[in-house]
């Protein structure tokens, strides 16, 4: 996934960024509600890890903003304020989970985790190729049932081809969910990773349609 994250406490903020990095998931970091609009705008994210209290105002107001645009974007708020009726409001709003400080990081990925599966749109989280088995849940990618070794980014291109079956993934629409808004990217990167999958599946698993992009093998539009 790729994971927004806002946060003013430093400390605070890049521990959970460098936790979440740590679980596979790309991650970025802001302590503002400015800088996080403009986040929104520049990149797509899968998730939102929204502070309430922050210098330029109350990250609920971010999260009524984003629930009356209809975004499907997961939302856990985390905060101080540990009072039933301050959940209870993070939560009519629409947010998906709530969390408060101090909180264990651990469970905090456990968390985001638990709410991702919730949007997810294959009920058995399996996608089967062949003798290709990709276990979305337990991120895992078996071939005639034994495991195969990913990066966290050759399996992030495995996982967002597996959840858009049938669709066509652009270049540009991998980077964005590989990379973070301040990573350096270099011109062939999506490539290079995508030949090493095919490597290591000994499989044709990925298709790629010139000039379109990439799909799983059986699944690309015609």
């Amino acid at each position: 996934m790729k994971i927004l994250i806002i946060e003013d406490e430093s400390a605070l903020g890049s521990a959970v960024r460098d936790r979440i990095r740590q679980a596979g998931h790309v991650a970025d970091w802001f302590r503002t509600l400015s800088d996080a609009r403009a986040a929104l705008r520049a990149s797509s994210y899968d998730f939102l890890l929204l502070d309430l209290g922050l210098p330029d105002g109350n990250g609920r107001d971010l999260l009524r903003e984003i629930r009356r645009d209809r975004s499907p974007l997961a939302i856990l708020i985390t905060t101080a304020r540990d009072q039933i009726s301050d959940r209870i409001a993070g939560l009519s709003d629409g947010a998906d989970d709530y969390i408060v400080k101090p909180y264990d990081l651990d469970e905090l990925v456990a968390r985001i985790e638990a709410v991702a599966r919730r949007y997810v749109a294959l009920p058995d989280n399996v996608v089967t190729i062949g003798d290709i088995e990709i276990d979305l849940s337990r991120r895992q990618l078996r071939r005639n049932g034994l495991d195969v070794d990913l990066s966290a980014r050759e399996w992030a291109i495995v996982e967002l081809l597996a959840r858009r079956p049938g669709a066509l993934c652009s270049r540009e629409q991998i980077e964005d969910a590989l990379y973070g808004l301040s990573d350096d990217v270099e011109s062939n990167a999506i490539e290079v990773f995508i030949s090493r999958i095919r490597k290591k599946t000994e499989a044709g698993l990925i298709v790629t349609v010139r000039g379109r992009g990439y799909s799983l093998a059986g699944t690309a539009p015609r």
